[in-house]
């Protein structure tokens, strides 16, 4: 572009190009200018930040609320997380200033996903997790040290599916029930596939 506009000015010789340190020194001489990193981000992430999206789906919950009377408590939230067991994070350590190389972590050999479907209501209060393992059957193993009140499931590979999801309606049913301080809950939830069924409605 700056090639283009020297050109474009008609000078009697040949413009030279900018330099490599060009854009760099123009910015620097632009106060309302700056660099930033970016960061990779999902496209439909980038919809739902969308102002105009954002206060539609505001005054959608807002309109639900008043029609049917729904108490704050009676609001839930819920999504899943997904992680590999077994594996670490990057940390920083201390370590003698004489160490040569990087320092490592060692981590389990254990690297299968694990689904967790967390679901809090607007006064604080948590549902009991609902945790999805890889497998076939359940293991004794996996309850060792779980609260009592966790669901575990199975599938495939760990993740979500549509059977699981009606599975966890079920659970969220169960425990906010008698809980219920008003007539209707409202449960705000994302457009995964396994919340989209007619089983899941």
């Amino acid at each position: 572009m700056a090639d283009a506009l020297l050109a474009a000015r008609g000078q009697d010789l040949p413009p030279q190009p900018v330099g490599k340190n060009w854009v760099s020194r123009f910015i620097q001489s632009q106060p309302e200018l700056q660099t930033k990193w970016t960061r990779k981000f999902n496209s439909q992430r980038a919809q739902c930040e969308d102002r105009a999206v954002i206060a539609a789906w505001f005054k959608l919950v807002a309109e639900t609320r008043q029609t049917y009377g729904v108490l704050d408590q009676d609001i839930y939230n819920f999504d899943e997380t997904g992680f590999a067991m077994g594996v670490a994070a990057t940390l920083k350590v201390v370590t003698s200033s004489d160490r040569v190389g990087r320092a490592v972590t060692i981590q389990p050999g254990n690297r299968e996903w694990v689904t967790a479907i967390e679901c809090i209501n607007a006064s604080g209060w948590c549902l009991p997790l609902f945790v999805i393992l890889s497998g076939k059957a359940h293991q004794s193993s996996w309850y060792q040290g779980l609260p009592l009140n966790w669901t575990v499931a199975v599938s495939d590979n760990g993740w979500t599916t549509d059977q699981l999801g009606v599975e966890w309606a079920k659970h969220f049913n169960q425990h906010t029930a008698a809980r219920t301080a008003g007539v209707y809950r409202l449960l705000v939830l994302d457009g995964h596939s396994s919340h989209a069924t007619p089983e899941f409605d």
